[in-house]
């Protein structure tokens, strides 16, 4: 891998993570129910959960759905309920404010965040377009080291730009201030999830727009 090659992965590894998307939205919406050290297990998730992602699609887990178009099927009806379970977790969180009724919600565990990398339809799209563009080579071989040093990229840059969007999330909290508002906000959030399930239920319709 050039210098050249290198430096324009890290920008686009900067630039696709730091930009909205399901992670950022509900990094945002936990940032302001729980504050930023109870989504730290959030945040390491995503940030290990994703570069993970990435090695295995470099690997080759692209080829077995390419083999089996089924699993692409399966693979987005589960991203479907998943996001949709997960915009509902949203919309019932547990208020931060000490004077509203906790209503049993918790921010997302490690391995939660981990495994929502792989129903998160803009995860998908950042790994195959970073694969394809930083670890292939010429004749579309793929080295191992080439996927590894894109995976470490990815781990490295990615932290402190959702960092950014967790340190957001708690500074809302000082507007936050009454129950409506959270509520509102956290309704907000998840309505905004459900709006990122779109390239998964119309793919076709996103390509040509």
């Amino acid at each position: 891998m050039t210098y050249d090659i290198f430096f324009a992965l890290v920008a686009f590894a900067f630039v696709s993570t730091i930009t909205p998307g399901p992670n950022n939205t509900m990094l945002v919406a936990s940032g302001a129910n729980f504050g930023f050290r109870r989504t730290l297990r959030h945040m390491m998730g995503i940030s290990i959960g994703f570069p993970v992602m990435i090695a295995l699609v470099g690997l080759g887990l692209m080829q077995v759905f390419d083999a089996f178009p089924v699993l692409d099927r399966v693979l987005r009806s589960v991203s479907v309920v998943y996001l949709l379970w997960l915009a509902w977790k949203i919309a019932r969180a547990a208020p931060a404010l000490p004077d509203v009724p906790d209503t049993g919600g918790a921010p997302l565990t490690f391995m939660q965040a981990a495994a929502f990398q792989w129903v998160n339809p803009k995860a998908w799209t950042m790994a195959t377009y970073a694969i394809v563009q930083y670890a292939t080579g010429d004749g579309g071989a793929r080295s191992v080291m080439a996927i590894t040093v894109v995976s470490l990229v990815f781990a490295i840059v990615s932290f402190p730009c959702i960092s950014a969007w967790v340190a957001l999330g708690q500074e809302m909290r000082r507007f936050l201030t009454s129950p409506a508002r959270l509520r509102a906000f956290n309704w907000t959030m998840a309505a905004l999830l459900v709006v990122s399930l779109y390239p998964v239920i119309w793919p076709d319709g996103l390509a040509a727009g």
